[in-house]
């Protein structure tokens, strides 16, 4: 992308109006929990339509023309849903790689928003959704440098399902990694998952990283996974995502 005047830096107001996006929508947060400490570490803002309508139903409406506006917005009504529900927590928010034109002028918006609705930026964690395609890894190295440089933490979402891999961890690292849920399933009745999982840990411990394991359903997934050595999990054995608001956490 260009840095042409339909990029230039949003306004939290606007976005939190999705102004000029051609649709509305909100958010879901699920939670991320910490098993050792029995804390809560972060709730993941997800998006939904504005009637509940699952992710994909929004996501079906994003295209080249709109893509960088709907990140800037979805990363404003994360923010403010946070902020209006008092969350401690890190609040969690997947980016768009393919939408940031440039790191410092696509972040303005999120300051603004951390500003005016008094979220502490250095509870904001970018997750990447490794299931897009990159187009440019020395972009996105950048992007990252420069989010962590300013106080956000930075993760790589559905880690192991997308195009890259182990190679981005080989050109920059970020503070988390999210495991993905395909790895994750049944991982109590499957040795090559568990010895998948077990070299991803131990990479991801040479390197500082931490481990967020993704879509646990069972309590012998959750078993096995703390063997491993994991203490950060999310899914429907904690709780299913809560529309607009804060879910009631089992199995804690």
């Amino acid at each position: 992308m260009n840095n042409s005047q339909e990029h230039q830096p949003i306004g939290c107001s606007e976005c939190t109006k999705s102004a000029d996006l051609g649709f509305d929508f909100t958010m879901a947060l699920q939670p991320i929990v910490n098993t050792s400490s029995r804390e809560v570490f972060a709730q993941e803002a997800l998006v939904r339509g504005l009637n509940n309508e699952p992710a994909g139903a929004v996501l079906a409406k994003i295209n080249d023309q709109n893509r960088y506006r709907f990140d800037q917005t979805c990363r404003v009504k994360a923010v403010q849903l946070a902020a209006s529900l008092n969350i401690q927590s890190f609040i969690s928010i997947n980016f768009l790689p393919n939408a940031v034109y440039s790191p410092e002028l696509c972040i303005r918006t999120t300051i603004e928003a951390a500003e005016a609705f008094k979220f502490p930026v250095n509870r904001i964690i970018f997750e990447i959704t490794e299931g897009e395609q990159i187009k440019d890894h020395g972009h996105l190295r950048e992007i990252v440098h420069y989010y962590r440089q300013r106080g956000f933490l930075t993760a790589i979402d559905d880690f192991g399902s997308g195009y890259s891999g182990l190679n981005l961890l080989a050109e920059f690292q970020t503070d988390l990694v999210k495991l993905d849920m395909g790895l994750i399933r049944n991982i109590d009745q499957n040795k090559s998952r568990q010895s998948i999982v077990k070299g991803i840990v131990q990479v991801c411990g040479e390197l500082d990283i931490k481990i967020i394991a993704e879509g646990v359903e069972t309590y012998e997934e959750l078993t096995v996974l703390q063997s491993f050595g994991i203490e950060l999990f999310q899914g429907f054995y904690f709780a299913k995502p809560k529309f607009q608001g804060v879910a009631t956490i089992n199995n804690l």
